[in-house]
């Protein structure tokens, strides 16, 4: 692995001209390094995050891909990690023209990562930089715990799934006495004011450097500040986490509750086991709102690397091999979900309808084609609304807002189902449903979404953890559950309880029936039917779980 090469840079500078006069906006700093395939198969199972810390799941996932492509040899072109600076990977045999495509690919992706509000948690830290902290901090922990380090990491693995991402951006937003206090009021109201006891012509000093650091640094001001501040205080960064943990801000999560609550691991022969569970949860915590995002993300990529491309004149006579390139990245499967595609083509969706005025209560209104299909109020707005669509949506709100009918009408999209040709003996895919809600129904379902899980601090007594499941339609995966509580008891120390809702006869999501080929689709619909559902207690105690029947 290697920094690409000067003629390249130039390319990638070029590049990032180009994309700040169409309105893309992101660091100046970037990494962008060359590496080969196999490169990329190594650091693949760590999420492309060269100092993550090492893990024998990493190991195990590196022999199944070198395997894979043994058989399948691939050519992935490129991934960029939202770091601080950003960094990119490349192939190692990409030629000229393909690099500014790829370069203004990249390039999205870090607008993408520096503006959409699902990543502000993300925005003040380097994350390699922590990464390669939490990595010298478990393998210092491993020289002296030896296995017993993994098996925190495989038990709080088992739950991370349960971070309270939400909870970590809504913080922003609560009133002032609820919300943990900031290190900017902690640095100008307690540390200058009543540790210091600076005069206040120094404090006033110090006010303006901020003010001018903002002007000159934002977004990165509050990093850059800091970074500086440290040179003259550095007792300031444990300080102030020495405030935060006396304000004992309340637990939003499994592995916060846990951390805090329970008396196994307050013992002090047990401490360290909380170092490595908060390094699964602040890691946890960073790829939460890339799971979130990635019909969005990718398609505002692929927006704009087209956009971008085909006005560029240093690509001039690769046109045709852009566009075999561009139509393997984009295309639209008639079966599946290619994220790519679905979020590009709903991006340029949008932008037509905003520059035709299109998305407003009058046109909605409108019933009858011709007048909708004509209707242009040529208010230009496209441009400006995407890039709102950018900064405040994610893949859930993108779908359920602005998937309709007029959108799957143009794309020709559709849901399928399946039957069984019982003389061919063979599976036959049909076109189930053309309807905009059906189509929105079939990718909200195939989102991210993991089940609600909550600490029920009434029941929780005696020693015994008592957690909540919030039963939204889908039951526990059982096979999952024995293995994760087991997990939950050793870090709790004690009983655990769940409880959830399991339903006695679940129906066919309706994408997946099975259907006599004979019979036509109206005729072989299921028969609604009654679901019995039923509230089930799971416990853990001593390593064995039994499963009751409320």
């Amino acid at each position: 692995m290697e920094l690409i090469s000067q003629h390249t840079k130039e390319i990638m500078e070029g590049c990032k001209a180009r994309a700040r006069d169409a309105g893309l906006r992101f660091q100046d700093e970037s990494l962008e390094y060359i590496v080969t395939n196999r490169d990329l198969l190594e650091l693949g199972p760590k999420n492309m995050i060269p100092t993550l810390y090492d893990y024998w799941v990493h190991d195990v996932e590196v022999l199944q891909e070198k395997g894979k492509y043994e058989l399948y040899p691939n050519n992935p072109y490129e991934t960029v990690i939202n770091t601080r600076p950003a960094i990119s990977f490349y192939n190692d045999n990409n030629p000229d023209w393909l690099n500014v495509m790829i370069f203004y690919h990249v390039l999205a992706h870090i607008d993408f990562f520096q503006n959409n509000l699902y990543y502000r948690n993300t925005w003040d830290e380097d994350f390699a930089g922590q990464a390669l902290s939490d990595k010298r901090a478990i393998a210092a922990l491993r020289s002296e715990k030896g296995r017993w380090v993994d098996y925190v990491i495989e038990f709080s693995r088992g739950i991370d799934n349960l971070v309270d991402h939400y909870g970590e951006l809504s913080r922003l937003g609560r009133p002032a006495e609820t919300q943990p206090i900031t290190r900017i009021d902690y640095y100008f109201d307690v540390f200058l004011q009543s540790v210091q006891k600076v005069a206040v012509a120094e404090y006033m000093k110090e006010l303006e450097r901020y003010n001018q650091t903002v002007r000159d640094f934002d977004p990165m001001a509050e990093s850059v500040f800091f970074a500086e501040t440290r040179k003259k205080y550095p007792e300031f960064d444990a300080l102030y986490e020495k405030r935060k943990r006396e304000e004992k801000t309340p637990a939003q999560d499994l592995i916060q509750y846990l951390a805090q609550h329970a008396q196994w691991l307050q013992q002090p022969e047990n401490q360290w086991m909380k170092t490595v569970m908060e390094i699964v949860r602040r890691t946890s915590l960073y790829f939460q709102p890339q799971i979130r995002t990635k019909i969005l993300n990718e398609g505002w990529a692929s927006y704009w690397h087209e956009k971008l491309f085909l006005t560029d004149d240093r690509i001039r006579g690769n046109e045709v091999s852009y566009a075999r390139v561009n139509a393997k990245v984009t295309a639209m499967p008639r079966m599946g979900l290619n994220p790519y595609a679905l979020g590009m083509r709903l991006l340029s969706h949008l932008e037509e309808m905003a520059d035709k005025g299109r998305i407003s209560y009058e046109y909605q209104r409108l019933v009858d084609d011709d007048q909708r299909r004509q209707y242009d109020r040529h208010t230009g707005k496209g441009p400006s609304f995407v890039f709102d669509v950018r900064e405040n949506f994610n893949d859930f709100t993108f779908i359920h807002t602005f998937v309709d009918q007029d959108f799957v009408t143009a794309n020709r999209l559709f849901v399928a189902g399946r039957r069984l040709n019982s003389q061919r003996g063979v599976w036959e895919y049909f076109v189930k449903s053309r309807n905009a809600e059906e189509y929105k129904k079939m990718i909200l379902e195939s989102l991210y979404h993991p089940p609600y899980i909550h600490v029920d601090e009434e029941k929780t007594k005696d020693g015994i953890l008592y957690l909540h499941h919030a039963y939204e339609g889908k039951p526990l995966v059982r096979e999952y559950i024995s293995n994760t509580m087991l997990g939950i008891e050793y870090l709790w120390g004690g009983t655990v309880r769940l409880e959830t809702t399991e339903a006695e006869e679940e129906l066919s999501s309706g994408y997946d029936d099975i259907q006599p080929f004979y019979m036509p689709p109206e005729a072989a619909k299921p028969e609604d039917k009654k679901i019995k559902l039923q509230q089930i207690i799971y416990t853990m105690e001593k390593r064995k779980l039994t499963r009751a029947v409320q």
